[in-house]
């Protein structure tokens, strides 16, 4: 059996570091003992092809494994055409900045259901999917598009249907988002056995390197409403019972941290990992 391999990084550049641009961000993640970044284009993709450059020797030197995470404005189901175009451009514009960094994957919430049935979504966005991964093959990139599961059941993102995306669309990846999946249903893990439950649903193919994101996490009856810290006394989303899981069903792979405190709650994770 492989021995696992678990990386922990933050989303978005650590709030240690004195200087807000990408490449100090990877240098402070090194500098803390983490080993990912998440790349956070979610107000749009603003950075040039000669800084991505740079940013990928960073990584490449610092040893820093990065990803990239798409705006958050992507409806692959928008009944205005223009919407959907806007959304499959955004979801390629991180793919080529992200490539031109060397990231491993775009990850992106990829559409609301409004009302519509949801084997019909599923195969509508399924039909978007499979044109831009077929772009980003003839461009012979080598980052992989990874639909996110999403915290509100009004959105496409349960794990049966990010696992389906990534059944029907080749060279997709899933990106796990266990907290959201948390709040999506409610609080659904309860147990360390939960969590188990959960992982078994993904094909052992995926977990052999899973991407997966989680955070501390507030949640209504309607989902996701926003990213706690693990210690915060409202958050339910329990991160020991998630690894153990993680190592009971031995997953390797790579967890980014959401929480407010990115890197603080990333090292409590990392550190406790240790121990297991």
């Amino acid at each position: 059996m492989a021995k696992q391999k678990m990386l922990f990084g933050t989303a978005g550049i650590p709030i240690s570091s004195k200087k807000r641009d990408s490449i100090s961000g990877i240098a402070r993640v090194k500098e803390l003992g983490l080993e990912a970044m998440e790349l956070e284009f979610v107000r749009g993709v603003n950075m040039g092809k000669e800084t991505a450059r740079k940013v990928k020797e960073a990584g490449e030197k610092k040893e820093i494994s990065l990803s990239v995470h798409a705006p958050y404005y992507i409806n692959l189901n928008s009944k205005e055409e223009e919407k959907v175009k806007a959304s499959k451009k955004r979801i390629m514009d991180s793919a080529r900045i992200g490539e031109l960094c060397g990231a491993k994957i775009v990850t992106f919430h990829p559409a609301y259901f409004q009302g519509e049935d949801k084997k019909d979504v599923l195969e509508k966005v399924v039909g978007k999917i499979e044109e831009l991964a077929e772009e980003i093959e003839e461009k012979e990139w080598k980052i992989k598009l990874a639909p996110e599961t999403t915290g509100k059941a009004s959105q496409l993102g349960s794990l049966n249907e990010t696992i389906t995306l990534c059944k029907k669309v080749k060279g997709l990846l899933p990106m796990v988002d266990f907290s959201h999946l948390h709040a999506r249903d409610n609080g659904r893990f309860k147990s360390e056995k939960d969590f188990e439950k959960a992982i078994e649903e993904i094909p052992k193919k995926y977990r052999k390197f899973l991407y997966m994101h989680a955070s501390g996490i507030r949640f209504s009856a309607k989902g996701e409403r926003n990213h706690l810290d693990m210690e915060d006394e409202e958050n339910t989303f329990n991160y020991k019972w998630f690894l153990k899981a993680l190592r009971k069903k031995n997953v390797s792979g790579r967890i980014i941290c959401e929480s407010p405190s990115i890197e603080g709650n990333a090292l409590l994770m990392q550190k406790y990992w240790k121990k297991l």
